[in-house]
């Protein structure tokens, strides 16, 4: 197969929303194998060029070639599920008329990907229906796999198992995502969308940062060249750039250094006195918990957990979905009681609380009436009044847009909005639940930057591995059995940690059991089974191996008219590599189907 050929080309495509241009001029092209990460500002158009390319919106102009018998997936950001009964049922649908015949892929992912598959669609997790959104995505065998945002809500376990799927996916990928860390182990190109430009590059994510530099460098000193002035928006956004790179050294030096603290800390635990008086916060000790415990039904969720948290502590919550970091927020917070055991806090704290699920937004407000609901020009930013437009400026919005309508954000926009105003409130103690969802990398720039930078104490719940990194002076990990551990680690080594104890705790359960079964000797046949995929793979195969040797006749048989090169070399090219994948497919499907009837064989099944 040749996997230099473009599978998809668009080229000269223009899209305008009312005034305001997306795309002019806009090439893009994409090779089979392709994992690239496409990246962009919010609101520069990375959702709808998606579309575009997934077939679901129609460009105002375009020249577009899809290669005959390319099967596009898309996977939305929020993808609307509710017509499906069950999570399976959701699964299933993306085989389309083929949902009978090839039920067992869906099988297969579900496993693959732990989906609860009998759960009510409408009451699932917003985590089990992106699963489920995955599943239905991948279940095609698509050759273009287009993801916007698909790790949200997932847990961290889960998003290492997409990168595992998505690295030995053979197909082409192109995936929108704010998760760094994800970004820079799936992807190994580049689609920068910038002011209607799409630019390529054969590099991986991690040099991101570079590439910006160099273009906006570029540009400037092209336009020095050409003796104008600097465009005022490259200008805009080179500078805001180029500032916050500047200053991570900084930032991380003074994160190091915050850990130490939290060491220091915890070394000394039972040393602190709790002396808080109404009116003036006299101590550092912020929150004080002993013992807490709490159940849900016959499920442990928090137990026997204690902790002390001192002013200026920066602590990530991190776990599986479902292990309770919600919960342990809330305990922490006070706004669920435990079963057992106790917490308190400072009188004087003034808590800002950042929910998962957002608060709504007004769309007929303008963004400034948004920030500056009583009117006037100022806005209170940690006791410091600043001009609404320099604040609007500082979370990446142009003073022009100030008087724009909330409606003509979009969704990640909208998520920027909302975080410069829940961070212009006067607060000492900042709780953030899953706060980094749907934000561009520029602006979960500013966002580690300002909370680094931020006096007072924080709570986290995130899976965002990269963020926590830059953010986090401690892990609290939750393993899901109840028990919360502390780490003054990166999430990254934390994670390592993590993998370490549980390889050690399968090794000591792997020793102890020859010794049972010795005393209980099982037959050979009890303990080897055929799995249900294997039952489904070796009643499906068959099937599948008649369509291949069927395919392959027609292929040959067009292939063996000699006028059919003289007639399209190129076509004739594309038949050979075809025809080529094909017997190869055969060739792997007819050893499986051999090694499944000789298990069935042995086992009597």
């Amino acid at each position: 197969m040749d996997f230099d050929t473009p599978v998809y080309t668009i080229r000269n495509a223009r899209l305008q929303f009312g005034e305001r241009p997306l795309f002019t001029g806009l090439d893009l092209y994409v090779k089979k194998g392709d994992k690239a990460c496409l990246v962009g500002r919010n609101g520069s158009g990375k959702s709808t060029l998606l579309k575009v390319m997934a077939g679901l919106v129609e460009p105002d102009a375009a020249d577009v070639f899809l290669q005959p018998g390319t099967l596009v997936s898309y996977m939305a950001q929020d993808d609307d599920l509710d017509a499906y009964d069950t999570l399976r049922d959701v699964v299933l649908s993306g085989l389309g008329e083929h949902r009978g015949d090839e039920a067992y892929k869906a099988d297969v992912l579900i496993s693959d990907l732990g989906i609860a598959e009998s759960q009510k669609t409408k009451t699932a997790s917003g985590g089990e229906r992106k699963k489920a959104a995955l599943a239905k995505a991948l279940v095609s065998d698509p050759d273009i796999l287009l993801l916007d945002e698909p790790t949200n809500h997932l847990d961290i376990a889960t998003i290492e198992k997409l990168e595992g799927i998505i690295r030995d996916f053979s197909g082409a990928v192109i995936v929108v995502s704010h998760d760094k860390a994800f970004l820079k182990r799936v992807g190994k190109s580049m689609i920068w969308l910038d002011r209607g430009i799409a630019r390529m590059s054969d590099k991986g994510f991690e040099h991101f940062d570079d590439w910006q530099e160099a273009v906006f460098g570029q540009e400037e000193a092209e336009q020095r060249r050409l003796t104008r002035k600097l465009e005022a928006e490259t200008e805009w956004l080179r500078k805001g750039v180029t500032a916050r790179r500047k200053r991570n050294q900084g930032r991380l030096r003074r994160l190091y250094d915050l850990r130490a603290q939290r060491r220091d800390q915890l070394k000394q635990t039972g040393s602190v006195d709790l002396n808080i008086e109404e009116g003036t916060l006299r101590s550092k000790l912020i929150i004080e918990a002993k013992h807490l415990h709490k159940t849900f039904g016959d499920r442990v969720i928090i137990n026997d957990f204690s902790i002390r948290i001192m002013q200026g502590n920066k602590i990530g919550i991190v776990g599986a979905n479902g292990a309770g970091k919600t919960t342990l927020l809330k305990l922490l917070t006070q706004k669920l009681e435990p079963d057992s055991g106790m917490s308190r806090r400072a009188r004087m704290i003034e808590e800002v609380y950042f929910d998962q699920h957002r608060e709504t937004l007004d769309p007929n407000a303008t963004l400034k009436e948004t920030l500056c609901p009583d009117g006037g020009e100022h806005i209170l930013v940690q006791n410091e009044y600043k001009h609404v437009y320099s604040y609007l400026k500082d979370f990446l919005f142009k003073p022009s847009e100030a008087n724009a309508p909330v409606s003509s954000l979009s969704g990640g926009e909208k998520n920027r909005l909302l975080l410069a105003k829940a961070l212009a409130k006067p607060s000492n103690f900042l709780v953030l639940d899953e706060p980094t969802n749907d934000l561009d990398t520029d602006t979960l720039d500013l966002l580690q930057e300002a909370l680094v930078n931020y006096r007072g104490t924080l709570l986290v719940v995130s899976h965002d591995r990269d963020f926590l990194d830059n953010v986090a002076t401690s892990l609290l990990y939750l393993s899901g059995d109840g028990s919360v551990v502390e780490y003054v680690d990166s999430c990254t080594d934390m994670l390592e940690k993590v993998r370490l104890k549980e390889e050690e705790k399968q090794k000591k359960e792997a020793k102890v059991l020859p010794a049972e079964k010795k005393e209980n000797p099982k037959p050979k046949t009890q303990t080897r089974r055929m799995s249900y995929k294997d039952r489904r793979l070796l009643e499906n195969l068959p099937r599948e191996i008649e369509i291949l040797e069927a395919e392959i006749r027609l292929v040959e048989s067009k292939m063996g008219d000699p006028e059919f090169y003289a007639r399209s070399p190129d076509e004739f090219r594309r038949e050979a590599e075809r025809l080529g994948t094909l017997k190869a497919d055969l060739d792997a499907k007819e050893t499986q189907w051999l090694e499944l009837n000789m298990l069935a064989e042995e086992l009597g099944a």
